[in-house]
């Protein structure tokens, strides 16, 4: 399938990519790998009247660590980059474990983490262990910077709250409180077997991927166990608000958050206490 007909522009700098992005607004979207972009338009989900590539402004593929400040991750990093980086093994393993699940080498060779995250998907795998890890994204426009919590980014699907001509730079995120742990659904830290503090963040369940804000709270205070595991995991399925469509019923899904999250509490339980 051929793509629709477009102009290419190539801006070498971001203050470039931002002042054409704002010309151009809703006839031109941001090119970064386009393993999302591309296949939009071959189906012409998308169809820009201009594609602002980003290749050629440097300076925004780092991944840098510091233990105060946290995790530094520009939005050209590749998703395979990320994934072989030794501080993000280290330090926040859980994202790495999601993006290893994320398409094939090919794509994550392109793929970034900031397009990931930019497509709003609410199915976007880099989304919710960044959710739980309460990652910001620094975005530059006409106005200049600011940041964004990733809760507040999502708007709906394919939309984020970034405003006409800003662009994602930047995903910041925290250093991992002491003695946590962490799987692809949740994050909790414990001191002494009581829950100090629990994220549970869900995926394709919803417009956007979410906070189980609810189910969360239940955890925080208490001494972790079975019966109580068994409460959130509930408590989080009604949290949930799936649609049925070709891949699944919105039923089964429901009752998938309260498997997936009932064995995702566990095994975070489990790699808290290891350490």
């Amino acid at each position: 399938m051929t793509l629709p007909k477009f102009e290419y522009l190539a801006p070498t700098t971001l203050a470039e990519a931002c002042a054409l992005l704002a010309k151009h607004q809703e006839k031109a979207r941001v090119l970064a790998g386009g393993t999302d972009l591309v296949p939009q338009m071959k189906k012409r989900a998308a169809t820009p009247q201009y594609v602002i590539g980003l290749k050629n402004v440097s300076g925004l593929d780092y991944i840098e660590f510091d233990k105060t400040k946290g995790l530094r991750i520009g939005a050209l990093a590749t998703l395979n980059a990320v994934l072989d980086s030794p501080v993000v093994k280290s330090n926040y393993p859980v994202l790495a474990e999601a993006i290893g699940r994320m398409a094939t080498v090919q794509v994550r060779n392109l793929g970034t983490v900031g397009g990931n995250l930019c497509n709003a998907s609410p199915a976007a795998d880099s989304g919710t262990p960044l959710l739980v890890l309460d990652a910001r994204m620094k975005v530059t426009g006409p106005k200049g910077e600011r940041t964004i919590p990733l809760e507040a980014f999502f708007k709906c699907p394919g939309q984020c709250t970034m405003e006409p001509g800003e662009i994602l730079t930047e995903i910041q995120v925290p250093p991992p409180p002491p003695k946590s742990g962490a799987v692809f659904l949740k994050l909790a830290r414990t001191k002494d077997g009581i829950c100090q503090e629990a994220r549970i963040a869900l995926g394709s369940v919803a417009p956007t991927p979410m906070r189980a804000h609810k189910a969360e709270e239940m955890l925080k205070g208490k001494k972790l166990d079975s019966a109580l595991i068994e409460k959130a995991a509930l408590a989080a399925s009604q949290e949930a608000r799936p649609i049925s469509d070709i891949r699944s019923s919105a039923e089964y899904r429901v009752e998938m958050v309260k498997v997936l999250t009932r064995n995702g509490l566990t095994q975070a339980m489990e790699r808290a206490k290891a350490g």
